[in-house]
C-alpha cells in the first residue's frame, strides 16, 4: 500500500515529466502501428480476397509471435543504431502478425453467398472487395488492430533500452526515480493500454455497418489451415 501511495505522489509531483514521456511513448506507438497497418492490412485483405496465401499469413503470425522484441531491438542496434527507428522497426514486427492474420481471415471467410450475389449483380472484383467483403470483414479486422495497438503500447517500454524514449525511461531507471517512479510509470502504461482498447472499441462500433453489429467482441484470430489446404504446423 505504501508503494502504491508513493506512486500516486510521484504522479502528482512530476506531471511535466510524465506528460513528456507519455507523448514520446505515443509517438513511437503511433509510428509503429501506422507502418504496420500500411504493410499488413493491404497484404491480408488482398490474400483473403484471392483466397490464397494462407501459408504466408500463418507463418507471418507464427514468426512474429516467436521473435522476442528485446532480441529484435538488440539486433537492430548493430544495423540501425540507437534511437527511435530501431525500436519502431521492432514494434512494427510485433504488430504485423495480428494485423495480417485478422485481415486475411476476415476477408477470406466472408459469406460466399453474399459474394456470389454481388457478382451476379454485375459487380467487378474491386467492387466486390470494397462494397461487400471489406464492410463485412471490418469487425474482425478492427479486432486485429486493437490487439496490435495494445501489444505495441505495452511493449514500447523497451524503447528505453535503445534510447527510444518513452515511459520506459522511468520504469528502467529505478536508481533515479526509485520504486515509486517505476510503479507510477507502469500504472500509466496500463492506463494507456486500457484507453487505447476503449478508443478502438468505439471506433470499431462506429465504423461497423449496423446490420452486422453483434453483442460479442470479435477477438484476434489464431489462424489454422483452411479446410481445402494441407495442414501446417501452426503455433499459437
Amino acid at each position: 500500500m505504501e508503494t502504491f501511495l508513493g506512486a500516486l505522489d510521484f504522479l502528482r509531483d512530476n506531471p511535466g515529466l510524465i506528460w513528456e514521456k507519455v507523448l514520446q511513448h505515443l509517438q513511437l506507438s503511433a509510428a509503429a502501428i501506422g507502418v504496420a497497418l500500411l504493410i499488413a492490412i493491404p497484404t491480408g485483405v488482398i490474400l483473403g480476397h484471392l483466397h490464397k496465401g494462407s501459408f504466408l499469413a500463418i507463418n507471418a503470425a507464427n514468426i512474429g509471435r516467436a521473435l522476442p522484441s528485446l532480441a529484435l531491438i538488440s539486433i537492430g542496434l548493430g544495423l540501425l543504431g540507437v534511437g527511435f527507428v530501431n525500436v519502431m522497426v521492432a514494434m512494427v514486427i510485433l504488430a504485423v502478425p495480428p494485423l495480417i492474420t485478422n485481415a486475411y481471415v476476415a476477408v477470406d471467410q466472408v459469406d460466399p453467398d453474399a459474394v456470389e450475389a454481388a457478382r451476379g449483380m454485375g459487380m467487378r472484383p474491386i467492387q466486390v472487395l470494397t462494397k461487400v467483403e471489406l464492410p463485412l470483414a471490418l469487425p474482425l479486422v478492427f479486432a486485429g488492430i486493437r490487439t496490435a495497438v495494445v501489444y505495441v503500447i505495452a511493449t514500447g517500454t523497451l524503447a528505453a533500452i535503445a534510447g527510444g524514449g518513452g515511459l520506459g525511461d522511468i520504469i528502467f531507471n529505478q536508481p533515479s526515480y526509485r520504486l515509486a517512479g517505476v510503479v507510477a510509470g507502469s500504472m500509466v502504461i496500463a492506463a494507456l493500454a486500457f484507453a487505447a482498447e476503449g478508443l478502438f472499441a468505439v471506433l470499431q462500433r462506429g465504423l461497423t455497418p449496423k446490420g452486422i453489429r453483434g453483442g460479442k467482441r470479435p477477438t484476434e484470430v489464431l489462424l489454422g489451415p483452411p479446410a481445402n489446404e494441407p495442414a501446417a504446423n501452426v503455433g499459437v
